[in-house]
């Protein structure tokens, strides 16, 4: 008799066990429809994945654009990330998080907006480094659908895009910080069979500085500014030409744009911007400055450089060693469109400010 009261009190202790299991499966099967993992959607190629969130922790595998991975957790400016076999870090800076875009809209108590300056950029995104898919005419109207910080999302017929509210205030757009009317020169460095520095893995300066050139020109125009470009192509110029031509030309300002190597000391990394004329110091310093805020770089500073194009040029110059290709890990990062749009929105901040201050 005891023993089947002892059997019985545990079978019915387990039975209790299983209807108290089933409902919390019930319960967590009632409120799993509206539980979504967000998700890490990968932007660039060769994006680094660390142990830990900071660019001090080793690189322990690549990521490419177009992969998608479940984010564990957000630190700062860095996500957590679920690999086959364990976790890693990444930037925030180069990923999309699923559902992140749409939290930032808000309703707009602007209907509709007017442009003011032909060819103002309607880009893709609520950023500079989104592409730009349409250059507005003036006076054109768009219908406002949403906000996005400092953005306004815009539709006309078939065109869609962001813009930047800034542009849309006559007074700042139309101010000393404009653009318009300035002519800027723009020499990527080497070319043709002058490959300039060799990269870590065997890649050329010359392809780096006329990529950086072509993001540059493209955003200086849609700023409205004259954009004349010393090499079209991967062509040899002579340095000689490159200074005659910006000499010709009504120039405002001429960058010379270069890439560093010293294999010697893999490591080293940052940017630097020369000087030959004093005059000119101020316009090295601006953007240098403006590349540092842009890229967070390490900062090398500005400095008097005896080199030909800047000596040469007699207009206001500068020289602008953007990284050392030598660093692998910087030669990956440098051949991202991510990356050179900030240091094309570094040199860009740095010219608005010295025109600014003439």
């Amino acid at each position: 008799m005891f023993y089947s009261r002892l059997v019985g009190g545990f079978f019915l202790k387990l039975k209790s066990y299983f209807t108290l299991l089933l409902g919390v499966i019930m319960i967590s099967m009632l409120f799993s429809h509206d539980v979504q993992a967000e998700e890490a959607l990968i932007n660039e190629d060769n994006l680094n994945i660390r142990s830990g969130p900071g660019k001090e922790y080793e690189s322990i595998g690549k990521a490419n654009a177009g992969e998608t991975y479940p984010i564990v957790q957000e630190q700062n400016d860095w996500v957590e990330i679920q690999l086959q076999t364990g976790t890693g870090w990444v930037t925030s800076e180069y990923i999309t998080i699923d559902g992140a875009t749409a939290e930032t809209k808000t309703a707009s108590k602007v209907d509709k907006i007017v442009i003011q300056h032909g060819n103002t950029p309607l880009r893709d995104g609520p950023s500079t480094s989104y592409d730009i898919v349409h250059l507005a005419e003036k006076d054109t109207e768009y219908d406002v659908i949403s906000e996005s910080n400092g953005w306004y999302e815009v539709k006309r017929d078939d065109q869609s895009g962001y813009i930047f509210k800034q542009l849309l205030n006559k007074k700042e757009a139309s101010g000393d910080l404009s653009f318009r009317n300035k002519t800027i020169v723009i020499d990527a460095g080497h070319g043709g069979h002058d490959v300039g520095a060799i990269g870590a893995t065997g890649t050329y300066e010359k392809n780096f500085t006329y990529f950086t050139a072509q993001e540059l020109q493209k955003e200086l125009k849609s700023l409205g500014a004259n954009v004349l470009m010393t090499r079209a192509d991967d062509d040899f110029i002579s340095l000689a030409s490159r200074s005659s031509y910006a000499n010709y030309e009504d120039t405002d300002a001429f960058v010379s744009l270069h890439y560093n190597s010293f294999p010697e000391q893999p490591t080293v990394s940052g940017v630097e911007t020369y000087y030959y004329y004093d005059q000119y110091k101020d316009l090295a310093s601006y953007i240098q400055q403006g590349i540092i805020n842009a890229t967070e770089n390490e900062d090398r500073g500005t400095s008097q450089g005896n080199f030909y194009v800047i000596r040469q040029t007699l207009k206001p110059a500068v020289l602008v060693e953007l990284g050392f290709i030598s660093n692998d890990e910087k030669e990956a990062q440098l051949q991202t469109t991510v990356y050179q749009r900030k240091l094309v929105a570094g040199i860009v901040e740095g010219l608005g400010k010295y025109f600014s201050m003439q």
